[in-house]
């Protein structure tokens, strides 16, 4: 009699254990199919169901799992979808990809995500197939001086920082990655200014402390072309912080990939690693941080890079291939842990 509230007990925590399972494996199954971004066209037509959108989404490649994708619409709650013509990301969770194709309050409304650690580059091609904007008048208005002086005035964390001439991007990583909703017949100002505004809402904890923004937005991007595990983005910022405090080169190989104009999956030289720019940190005579940030990073980023880990890391080696990043305190350290990745 005494060994039947065991076996209940076993049971139970076995139960309890395959639903555990299961849960992590859907919150898995719901995750970007990609980390490098990679921009698809996606068309939802009149009429299609909702379980037909689905398998269309896992044919384009945006989401992991049909099953893990239709039982996340189904708990959620989401609208119905609207018919028309999407630009989603590989880079997007299936959340985010849902929440992009549902029938919003609005129809005369345009959603659109823009990906963590994306540069304003790509950021402006997405805007440019979504409304028909010109990226070459874009890029003219983000050099406006007139229009960043009035943003200026309107923002708190924007200052002269962004009128410097060496910057490729005046407003590279002051626009937070999110999912917005813009009206079909915005102006390119206005998106600019929601976008700001999203920026707005995320740093407003720290508007009273005592942080130069765009230094933070800078060593965020960086921290977050680097590293993809949270605990690791805050050990990049020990590092960054660590070499900046003693003169030491940053010698970060995505600011060299920036300032040549190259996207991490192009093949990076020996000229772009020694070219002499504002943002090379690469090479040897470039102290500090660079001119500005070479990506609009994520919230957790910012953290990072306002709170580093407390460690007393020198170097670092950053495997893109794998995401994985190694941390040393000496130099010979480095160099065997080089050797032994083939880097």
């Amino acid at each position: 009699m005494k060994r039947k509230p065991k076996k209940i007990v076993i049971v139970i925590g076995a139960i309890l254990l395959l639903v555990m399972i299961f849960i992590v494996g859907i919150m898995i199954s719901l995750t970007s199919v990609s980390k490098t971004s990679k921009e698809v066209t996606f068309i939802v037509s009149s009429g299609t169901s909702k379980k037909e959108i689905v398998n269309n989404l896992k044919t384009a490649g945006l989401i992991k799992s049909k099953y893990s994708t239709f039982l996340y619409i189904l708990l959620s709650g989401n609208k119905r979808i609207e018919a028309g013509t999407y630009i989603l990301n590989k880079e997007m969770s299936t959340p985010d990809v849902i929440k992009s194709i549902e029938k919003s309050r609005n129809t005369n409304t345009v959603t659109l995500t823009f990906p963590e650690g994306t540069s304003i580059k790509k950021y402006l091609k997405q805007l440019e197939k979504a409304f028909n904007f010109n990226e070459t008048d874009m890029t003219s208005k983000l050099k406006d001086k007139t229009f960043l002086n009035s943003l200026i005035s309107e923002f708190w964390f924007l200052d002269e920082s962004i009128l410097n001439d060496k910057l490729y991007y005046s407003l590279e990583g002051y626009l937070f990655p999110d999912t917005y909703q813009f009206f079909k017949n915005s102006s390119f100002e206005d998106i600019i200014r929601k976008m700001l505004k999203g920026t707005e809402k995320k740093l407003s904890e720290y508007k009273d402390a005592n942080i130069k923004v765009h230094d933070i937005l800078t060593k965020a991007s960086i921290i977050e072309k680097e590293a993809v595990d949270i605990n690791d983005r805050y050990k990049v910022s020990q590092v960054i912080d660590k070499r900046i405090n003693i003169k030491m080169p940053l010698g970060m190989d995505v600011t060299a990939y920036y300032g040549a104009k190259k996207d991490l999956t192009e093949e990076i030289t020996k000229v772009d690693l020694n070219a002499l720019n504002a943002y090379n940190t690469r090479n040897l005579s470039y102290l500090g941080l660079p001119v500005g940030p070479i990506c609009n990073p994520g919230i957790e980023s910012i953290k990072a890079a306002i709170n580093p880990a407390t460690t007393n890391y020198t170097y670092f080696i950053a495997d893109l291939k794998t995401g994985l990043v190694y941390f040393m305190e000496s130099y010979d350290e480095f160099i065997s842990i080089k050797n032994k990745l083939g880097n």
